[in-house]
């Protein structure tokens, strides 16, 4: 046996006594020239200057021009190759002014660096035709079956990349290449793949040896090396594939096709941050734009995993790039559920105080992107708080996010509306619509923000009355009208119908000029639901006109609460127009249009006006309806058309609505009552009925963006 390990080690031995160093030689017995000149210019005085005259012999002559030239070779010598000079040799100065350097002075530096230059490439060229000639026995001995040779020639190998000629040279050979993959896959040695799995990792420093990994198919063998219990191996398995995934083509896909997804996200439990960091980037690389690389992170559990890393490490470089990769899975309808149920919220909230901006900007973007799906979550009090201070930022996408958060985050959670109304949150949100001016982008949701707080929960009247404090209501029908896009418009309309249930606000809604241009709305969305397919509503930017219509109708609706209001309602010729309304397909139009018919029939040339137009048919019809507010609006507006018909037409309308109408609505059955005590209906006093109006819900929250 020792014989056996003395043959291999020998192999090993000859060939580096062969190869290993060729030398260079240093020309440390090379001599410069002489320079011969005559006299120096330091020796000169500006002003007066004395000639001391020393008398030579012939004699001395030649001795004297001999220390002369000598002492300038020396000088020149000294400034470019010190290393030249003898030990103990004085070299004598001619600088005469120590603040002003001599000529030779001068070109000391730019001579050195010069000179190192030149070695340098010396050493470079050198180092490059010794692994070139390296090669073919390196390769023999990586694929020889000793593997006590192979673990040598790979720390051989593993030396000579360390420097850069090395490098380059050894990754132009695809041969190399691929015995050094073979190696680290195939050994049982750690030793062994720690080397092979360091030669890669120098490699892929460059392009070439990123292509020649790849094409040596050395991705399967470094994923394979993910799952080493030694920690160097693993950190160069890593940082190798995240060059890889940034800089080789077809990179990422090879990846996935090697499962290393499956592999990366156990590795999240590790606790060396710079390792966590590398890992959360290249999980971020393989999952941006593609949905099952999402999918794949979410069944290893790495949503858990990531908000895991948010809440307890504070090393900003991971903190960013795990942000980075739940940015990218909040937009993944099956992954933002699982985020949201792990504390992403909370987690991400946390670094919104952060010195980092782009780490804000990513938690930022991320809690927008996930606040549809965390309508429902608690203990957001933290965050929404934080949301309303950020509406003060001057950045846009601050502005952006914040608003957007606040406005899904509102949606149908009364917590939320409260907490957002006692830190001023109406204030801020009204302040930020003065500021936006056309920005849609931050426009829209701060509409929609507005719009949740003003309705559906105990301080909502407050929060309608505080919009009319801060001015907000002109600003606010003012963006009843194109050239905004018709998602900004609808939620301006559910603004405007909830402001509307503060009587207090009418006045300012009535001066602001709200109704004409409802009217205006309606007529324009109802013209284009004429136009729609059959079959299929008309969209105009992503909005049904079916839902302009609705939400104008309503918000006229409550308007004409107000008697000075339905009067202004009734002039701008909108009767007819209601009293088509009732032949809509949509049941929602349907119960609105009567609903606004029974406010206006309260003055009684409204209600003439309706039984000219017809509107005893259709009215008759909902009578009939299964929705206990259709039926109710109807019933309350025929019993007013026929105030002034004929005792034996009331009396069969009587008839008509005790074999229709909902006996366990109590609230419909007594408006009947009062109705047909003619002799007690007072025309101006406004009776209110449940009006069922969607409005009184919520539009559901944005959804995320990517």
């Amino acid at each position: 046996m020792e014989a056996y390990d003395s043959e291999s080690t020998s192999k090993v031995t000859l060939w580096q006594q062969n190869y290993m160093d060729s030398g260079i030689h240093s020309g440390i017995n090379t001599n410069v020239s002489s320079l011969n000149g005559k006299g120096d210019a330091e020796d000169w005085k500006q002003g007066g200057y004395t000639v001391t005259t020393t008398t030579y012999t012939t004699s001395q002559l030649p001795e004297m021009e001999e220390q002369l030239a000598s002492t300038r070779g020396q000088r020149v010598r000294a400034a470019m190759f010190p290393e030249t000079l003898e030990s103990g040799v004085r070299v004598l100065s001619t600088q005469a002014d120590p603040g002003q350097e001599t000529n030779v002075q001068k070109l000391s530096e730019s001579s050195q660096m010069l000179k190192a230059a030149i070695v340098q490439l010396i050493n470079y060229q050198d180092d490059a035709e010794l692994a070139t000639r390296a090669i073919p026995e390196l390769t023999k001995l990586l694929n020889d079956e000793d593997q006590v040779i192979v673990s040598k020639a790979t720390m051989i190998v593993n030396q000579l990349v360390k420097k850069d000629a090395s490098c380059r040279a050894l990754e132009q050979s695809p041969q190399m290449v691929a015995a050094v993959v073979r190696t680290m896959q195939n050994t049982n040695d750690m030793e062994t793949a720690r080397h092979a799995a360091g030669i890669l990792h120098n490699f892929s420093h460059h392009r070439d040896g990123m292509l020649a990994i790849f094409k040596s198919g050395g991705i399967p063998a470094l994923v394979r090396m993910l799952s080493s219990p030694v920690e160097s191996i693993l950190f160069y398995a890593i940082t190798t594939l995240h060059n890889l995934l940034l800089h080789q083509e077809g990179a990422k896909m090879a990846v996935r096709l090697a499962d290393g997804l499956q592999r990366m996200v156990p590795l999240l439990k590790k606790s060396n941050v710079k390792f966590l960091a590398i890992t959360t980037d290249c999980l971020q690389l393989l999952a941006y734009g593609n949905q099952e690389s999402k999918l794949i992170i979410l069944a290893n559990g790495g949503p858990a995993a990531l908000v895991h890393i948010m809440r307890n490490y504070n090393y900003e470089k991971l903190l960013w790039t795990t942000s980075r990769v739940l940015k990218v899975l909040s937009v993944c309808p099956s992954n933002k559920p699982a985020i949201v149920e792990a504390g992403g919220m909370q987690a991400l909230g946390i670094h919104l105080s952060s010195s980092s901006p782009r780490l804000v900007q990513n938690c930022l973007w991320t809690l927008r992107n996930l606040s549809d799906a965390a309508t429902k979550e608690e203990g957001l009090e933290h965050l929404l708080t934080a949301m309303v201070q950020l509406l003060g930022s001057d950045d846009i996408n601050v502005l952006t996010c914040a608003t957007g958060i606040l406005s899904n985050l509102t949606c149908n959670n009364s917590r939320n509306k409260m907490v957002v109304c006692q830190v001023r949150g109406i204030f801020a949100l009204v302040h930020m619509m003065l500021r936006a001016g056309e920005k849609e982008d931050i426009m829209e949701p701060t509409v929609c923000a507005l719009r949740h707080l003003t309705s559906r929960h105990p301080e909502a009247e407050v929060a309608q009355n505080d919009v009319c404090v801060n001015y907000g209501i002109p600003t606010v029908v003012g963006l009843l009208s194109q050239p905004f896009h018709w998602p900004l418009i609808k939620a301006t309309v559910g603004l405007v119908r909830n402001l509307a249930l503060l009587p207090a606000n009418h006045g300012a809604l009535r001066d602001s000029e709200a109704i004409p241009r409802l009217v205006h709305l309606l007529v324009k969305a109802h013209q284009d639901t004429q136009r729609q397919t059959p079959g299929g509503g008309q969209y105009m930017d992503g909005v049904r006109m079916d839902e302009i219509v609705e939400g104008c109708t309503g918000a006229l609706h409550i308007l004409a609460r107000d008697q000075t209001n339905r009067v202004l309602i009734t002039q701008l010729n909108t009767i007819q127009l209601f009293v088509q309304l009732l032949y809509s397909p949509v049941e929602n139009i349907q119960r609105e249009a009567a609903g606004v018919l029974c406010e206006l029939a309260q003055d009684r040339e409204a209600a003439e006006e309706m039984d000219q137009e017809q509107a005893t048919a259709p009215l008759t019809e909902m009578l009939h309806s299964s929705n206990e507010g259709i039926a109710t609006y109807a019933a309350a507006v025929l019993f007013r058309i026929s105030e002034d018909k004929p005792q034996d037409y009331r009396k069969r309308l009587s008839v008509e609505l005790t074999s229709t109408l909902f006996r366990n609505d109590q609230e419909a059955w007594n408006a009947v009552d009062r109705l047909m005590a003619a002799d007690g209906y007072q025309p101006e006093s406004s009776i209110h009925y449940n009006s069922y109006n969607v409005h009184d819900r919520d539009m559901g929250p944005d959804l995320g963006l990517a």
